[in-house]
């Protein structure tokens, strides 16, 4: 049966490819002819058959030029696209409608067809079916549209700039001592970071301000923890009520930051995942069950106004943060050769308090190239735990001494289990 199968398919190639072309015109045309389903037979331009055909005819042309003259696809496209703006600027003069999507969905058949024939079948089934979801979410495309905010668009242009144009330019070597600065891969960083809080930014603006102090908490930890703990700590000197449940959202954050961890080494030093997997997940543990026992003692005081706002881009951070990045490469190159591994965790644990991330970044690539595995997750676990430290003594110098209270011994023990277990590891 499978060798009847496998005949079958190579003895009728071309026609399984013309069928596919079909199918996908279809596919689109089904889509429009659902938004026109209430117009009158014949108020449509191009609906299911046509469609339909447009797919077919695109086959067609690719097996023409390939077996007469290379032209035959250029020419049949351009009868096509004249045919179909004859019809859409006849539509247009009645109904008043200046949409050409329609047009470029039909022309975009013509294509798939040709792509479905010629290039590709999975390939041009992919772009059919996005094209598809495209045309059949207009509303909410718009809706979208219409929430975003001027800084956000902008936020995303920038993020589009420093990823897709700037990054490639950057040469791809190592520079500098110890060849450990590398301009691709400290921009990559910078791109990694400035993406992270990104997305961040809209994950907490899509949840919705009604969530309040813990759904901001727990995700503001993908941005900036240390920014959420010191405008935590202000709000708990302003509403101190409100002190247990700022505690819970601050150690939610703390307990958010930690996984980023993981994507930094899994992105950069695959080999130290699994050795920094069980520190972190013991960090994780001791901030995240606190967090949660505070939030059922005190949720009824639970307020939905938002506690904080931030820039959808944190671009001019990321910046600081890649530079500072360098020079931590630079330094913990210089301490290791100096003081071995002794220098690279006086490194970790007076770099951590300021930023734990660019630490976190800088050993994960070492581990790759100059330290070993043990040390890099010390390193790692040494700055998150003194980054938490330093949270707390920012909680007592801006906010309160009962936010202070309720999270010091989540903090101690999240540091000693964390170095506990990197030790022992």
């Amino acid at each position: 049966m499978d060798d009847l199968a496998s005949d079958f398919l190579a003895d009728n190639t071309v026609l399984i490819r013309l069928a596919v072309a079909l199918l996908l015109g279809a596919l689109i045309g089904i889509e429009r002819g659902w938004v026109a389903r209430e117009r009158e037979w014949g108020e449509r331009v191009a609906g299911v058959r046509t469609h339909a055909l447009v797919g077919l005819f695109g086959g067609v042309s690719a097996l023409l030029a390939d077996a007469f003259t290379r032209w035959a696809f250029p020419l049949i496209f351009v009868a096509v696209a004249i045919i179909a703006l004859v019809g859409y600027r006849a539509r247009m003069e009645q109904s008043g409608d200046y949409s050409i999507t329609g047009l470029i969905g039909l022309l975009l058949t013509f294509c798939f067809g040709a792509l479905a024939v010629a290039v590709d079948i999975a390939l041009a089934t992919a772009c059919a079916v996005i094209t598809a979801l495209i045309l059949d979410n207009k509303r909410e495309i718009h809706g979208l549209l219409n929430k975003l905010q001027a800084n956000e668009l902008d936020a995303g242009l920038k993020l589009l700039l420093i990823s897709v144009v700037m990054l490639p330019l950057l040469p791809n070597e190592d520079m500098g001592p110890g060849g450990v600065l590398n301009p691709y891969e400290i921009w990559w960083l910078v791109v990694l970071i400035a993406s992270i809080s990104f997305v961040g930014y809209f994950a907490v603006r899509l949840g919705g301000t009604e969530k309040g102090i813990l759904f901001t908490g727990l995700f503001a930890g993908l941005t900036s923890s240390t920014a959420l703990t010191l405008q935590y700590a202000r709000q708990a000197r302003r509403e101190p009520q409100l002190a247990p449940m700022l505690a819970a959202g601050i150690l939610l954050a703390c307990g958010t930051m930690l996984p980023r961890l993981l994507l930094y080494a899994a992105l950069l030093g695959p080999a130290l995942l699994p050795r920094l997997a069980a520190p972190v997940a013991a960090m994780g543990v001791t901030l995240y069950l606190p967090a949660l026992w505070l939030w059922r003692r005190h949720r009824r005081t639970l307020r939905a106004d938002r506690p904080m706002t931030q820039n959808p881009l944190e671009l001019r951070a990321a910046l600081l943060l890649g530079a500072l990045l360098a020079v931590v490469m630079v330094l913990g190159e210089w301490l290791r050769a100096w003081l071995g591994d002794a220098g690279v965790y006086l490194l970790a644990a007076v770099s951590g308090m300021a930023d734990v991330h660019a630490v976190a970044l800088s050993l994960s690539r070492m581990a790759t190239t100059t330290i070993e595995l043990s040390t890099a997750v010390l390193g790692i676990v040494l700055a998150a735990s003194m980054n938490n430290l330093f949270k707390v003594v920012l909680t007592l110098a801006a906010g309160t001494g009962r936010l202070t209270r309720s999270i010091v011994g989540p903090m101690l023990a999240s540091a000693v289990v964390g170095l506990g277990v990197a030790w022992l590891a």
